[in-house]
């Protein structure tokens, strides 16, 4: 695959890798060098690529497992900052989360900490708007298995939210 090739392919995937990657970074600077690197790892690999059928899902998917292998190496070098990144806000200070964060930013707080599947699924069709078959070809899972997940995320969610909105009145 030649230089142009590759920007026919995938650069219109751009917008919607930056918007994965500012949903998983919640930071836009993190969220575009996360981008560059998808990018220069596809074209490191681009002699491999002329296979692909769908160049979009292949870059998502480049993406993630670019985030997801980062946050592992964070994981075995843990510092308090990487801590207090991760940590769930303590019921007294619910209300004061809901003033801080927006209302979005906050529920993606909650999304992070699903397991990764029912993570990657909510993202994918509540925040992106993504339809069952676009999700279903992003993801190689089965409609069915997507709607599963999707809904013990939701469920999820909801009983955080419930708890947490008890627990700060």
């Amino acid at each position: 695959m030649d230089a142009s090739q590759f920007k026919q392919c995938f650069l219109p995937c751009h917008e919607q890798l930056f918007r994965m990657a500012w949903r998983l970074t919640g930071n836009t600077q993190a969220a575009e060098d996360l981008v560059q690197e998808t990018f220069l790892k596809l074209w490191m690999k681009r002699d491999e690529l002329a296979i692909i059928d769908s160049y979009e899902g292949f870059s998502v998917t480049t993406l993630k497992h670019l985030f997801y292998d980062e946050q592992r190496k964070r994981r075995l070098s843990t510092t308090p900052q990487a801590l207090e990144q991760l940590q769930i806000p303590h019921p007294d200070d619910t209300a004061g989360a809901f003033e801080e964060e927006d209302s979005e930013r906050f529920i993606i707080k909650l999304i992070r900490q699903l397991p990764k599947k029912q993570q990657q699924v909510m993202l994918l069709r509540d925040v992106e708007g993504l339809d069952y078959q676009e999700i279903e070809k992003l993801t190689g899972q089965k409609t069915v298995h997507i709607r599963v997940l999707l809904s013990r995320a939701r469920k999820q969610i909801r009983q955080q939210l419930k708890e947490m909105m008890q627990n700060g009145k």
